[in-house]
């Protein structure tokens, strides 16, 4: 065992009651505020209260006063919204039986509502120069000390400090480990531009002038240039991922090795154990030799952890799981990918490129009839898409002289750019949850480090009317902002304007474009959004967030479902091995797993057609911390890399069967010859 456990003594814990603050020479860094808070009684870490009943409540949490929530109120809506946001918590989909607050360490229903008391320790910092980097630790009350762990779970999407919460969160609580969370820099930090009103870290409100550098997140700009904004464009709002004009993603895998610094200084400032009659001498501090340190997270929070990793030269992390990491792959030592013994038609291509691509291309492609079945087919307008559909043609984009030709082209257009098959039917739910969109929009800011006020391609983000026309809310999103928002408008009411539209500004999706003159999804800022991929700022921003496939030889797990439309395979997860077969060679401890059926929204699992065809990853996320801790703990073998194959639930959609574990059989340590996926420098080839 790499760990020698030096604690000889469990004791009782110097636990810091209530509420207070501190200052922490955090390693590496300056001297910080942290805030103290225990959840005990009716209170908790992983559900503030809520317990495994209220997380499955659609009902949000109660505020008494909704235009003045207290930060206590605010934390329980927060943990309420994120946790639900990632997992599916209808009991049909497996919470509360296979998974869930209530479920034990060995797959029983034990645990009750699943509270588990404990003390929070939430400071910030600046990150390689990223601003008001959120890092937050939860020690349950019953870490040990004897067998001390850590879990890093830097938060998934553009989420606050909360974002992991209910997966990489609630295993790691059973386990009695802490966890260092992180919002990587961005979160849901909102700036209301008219009122100037912005977000602190706990989700209350302050006066921009008043909360300064104290701020979650603030507009960079004057009071003058504020105000001349607003007069011509009123009730809009800066976010932070997309306007904090600092690319946050290229600090991703710092803020998930600060966060670890900040626990490790947590533990040995406020859990030492007591000294009493058996101390054997000086206690010898938590440290990276003697805690077991897992990085593990989904999503941007899985790309994030590979980041760490791969930053790692100090040896805090001993082993990485990672759940459908979104990662931008260093392609230039030639990865090739192949399934069933042939190159797929693209990998590798950066979140960027494919995610501007698929805005572009989805609203065609959905209209096309072999689709007609998708999840959500209806909230893509006929007529918006056959407008996108000839935009495309005659930019050269798709070809067809029916529609039915146009969208069939689409659709194989999106194949040929690295999407599979097994993503086909959710092209129509992304865009018309605007998804594509959103995401587009937020990272063309971010990599270009534009200001609110640049409106760049012609957006801007704000609350609108019924008939999609910039006007004030009936109440303002801020109060609860923290706590819902997803930090990727449109969400909580604050909606994309296209500012650049004929009949605008407008809601983008009604939006008439200037050079076609007809209701087309606002080509014209699609289309400028695509076009920024060639600007140098945007390629030199992508190159700071590229991964590079060196893992110090790290136990590192990659669980992906095959079917991810918002991440996609072939460009993620399936050339990262490839990359590190080069990188590390026989040394690589890395396993991928590929799980058939699966796709990047565990929240849409409960929607009639996702509820009959696709399985829970999240299940599998689990099974995978559960492999590497017993390699850990006891010297385990890891699986090697495979596809799982799963059975969907079936039935009528909106009324899919109950899932079984009959229908997500074990990840195997011995796959069958068919099942084998290989790596051998740079070449990856997936079975079909």
């Amino acid at each position: 065992m790499k760990h020698e456990l030096l604690f000889g003594l469990a004791g009782a814990l110097l636990l810091a009651p209530g509420v207070a603050s501190a200052t922490s020479g955090l390693p590496g860094g300056g001297h910080h505020n942290i805030t103290i808070t225990t959840h005990e009684g009716n209170d908790d870490l992983l559900s503030a209260g809520l317990g495994k009943t209220g997380l499955a409540s659609a009902v949000a949490p109660a505020i008494a006063n909704p235009l003045a929530p207290t930060a206590a109120e605010l934390r329980r809506l927060n943990i309420w919204a994120n946790y639900r946001a990632l997992i599916d918590t209808t009991s049909n989909g497996g919470y509360g039986r296979l998974f869930g607050p209530n479920i034990d360490l060995d797959g029983n229903d034990t645990l009750g509502e699943g509270l588990i008391p404990g003390t929070e320790y939430r400071t910030s910092q600046h990150v390689r120069g990223v601003k008001s980097v959120t890092l937050l630790v939860q020690v349950p009350a019953h870490f040990n000390p004897e067998q001390p762990c850590i879990v890093a779970a830097p938060s998934s999407g553009s989420r606050g400090v909360y974002g992991a919460i209910g997966t990489t969160g609630e295993w790691s609580l059973k386990r009695g480990c802490a966890v260092a969370y992180t919002d990587k820099g961005t979160g849901a930090g909102g700036h209301e531009l008219d009122t100037n009103i912005v977000t602190l870290p706990d989700g209350t409100l302050a006066d921009a002038r008043d909360a300064r550098r104290s701020a979650l997140f603030r507009a960079e700009i004057s009071e003058p240039a504020r105000q001349a904004y607003i007069a011509q464009h009123p009730n809009r709002y800066a976010m932070k991922h997309a306007h904090s004009q600092d690319n946050p993603e290229r600090a991703w895998g710092d803020a998930t090795l600060a966060g670890i610094e900040f626990a490790f200084d947590v533990l040995n400032r406020y859990h030492q154990p007591e000294r009493g009659k058996h101390h054997r001498g000086k206690h010898a501090g938590y440290r990276p030799q003697n805690t077991l340190v897992i990085a593990a997270s989904v999503s941007n929070g899985g790309g994030a952890v590979i980041a760490a990793a791969e930053a790692d030269h100090r040896g805090l992390i001993d082993a990485v799981v990672a759940q459908e990491p979104q990662i931008n792959v260093d392609m230039r030592r030639g990865v090739t990918v192949k399934r069933g013994g042939m190159p797929v038609p693209a990998s590798g291509l950066p979140l960027y490129d494919y995610t501007t691509y698929a805005n572009l291309v989805q609203p065609c492609a959905a209209l096309a009839p072999s689709v007609a079945d998708s999840p959500f087919v209806s909230f893509v307008v006929p007529a918006f898409g056959a407008n996108r559909c000839a935009a495309l043609v005659a930019a050269g984009e798709i070809s067809g002289n029916t529609l039915i030709e146009q969208s069939e082209n689409a659709l194989a257009k999106l194949q040929a750019h690295g999407w599979e098959a097994d993503s086909n039917l959710l092209h129509a739910s992304h865009f018309g949850f605007a998804v594509s969109t959103a995401v587009s929009l937020t990272y063309a800011n971010a990599f270009m480090r534009a200001p609110v006020t640049a409106n760049l391609c012609g957006y801007s983000m704000g609350t609108t009317d019924a008939a999609g026309l910039p006007a004030a809310p009936a109440a303002s999103p801020m109060p609860t902002l923290w706590s819902l928002n997803n930090g990727v408008p449109p969400s909580t009411g604050i909606n994309l304007i296209a500012e650049g539209a004929a009949n605008g500004p407008i809601r983008e999706a009604l939006a008439v474009s200037a050079s076609t003159g007809l209701a087309d999804y606002y080509w014209d800022g699609a289309l400028c959004l695509r076009e920024l991929l060639d600007e140098k700022r945007v390629r030199h921003s992508i190159a700071q967030t590229e991964v590079n496939g060196r893992l110090h030889g790290k136990p590192t797990l990659i669980v992906h479902g095959r079917a991810d439309a918002l991440v996609p395979v072939n460009h993620t997860s399936r050339p990262y091995l490839g990359l590190n077969s080069l990188a590390e060679g026989k040394r690589s401890q890395l396993s991928y797993i590929e799980v058939t059926n699966a796709q990047h929204f565990e929240a849409f699992l409960p929607f009639p057609g996702y509820d009959t065809r696709f399985i829970p990853l999240h299940y599998y996320g689990g099974v995978a911390l559960d492999m590497m801790w017993k390699h850990l703990t006891e010297g385990a073998a890891l699986p090697p890399s495979q596809v799982v194959r799963t059975t969907p639930r079936g039935g009528s959609p909106g009324a899919a069967p109950a899932i079984t574990l009959g229908n997500l059989p074990p990840i195997q340590m011995h796959p069958a010859s068919g099942d084998r996926i290989a790596a051998h420098r740079g070449t990856v080839s997936i079975p079909n």
